[in-house]
């Protein structure tokens, strides 16, 4: 029974938590974002996107819109 309950828990909790969007801007595009926007998960951080094609090149290839600590290469310092 133990057991069961143990395993149970492991399987409904998340492996990694995502941390939430909080861009503004499309890290790809660079246009205006909303909370109803599209977003991807790249190394367990949520991005906003401005479309679904935005999505797939983030996802495909993060270093060119990212910098190594994640933030977009297009956000203001």
């Amino acid at each position: 029974m133990l057991a069961t309950l143990i395993t149970a828990a492991l399987v409904a909790t998340p492996a990694a938590t995502v941390k939430p969007a909080t861009n503004t801007k499309c890290p790809v595009m660079g246009e205006a974002v909303t909370d109803k926007s599209p977003t991807a998960v790249v190394h367990g951080q949520a991005y906003r996107l401005c479309c679904k094609g935005c999505k797939a090149k983030l996802e495909k290839h993060p270093e060119q819109y990212l910098e190594k600590d994640g933030t977009p290469k297009n956000a203001k310092p």
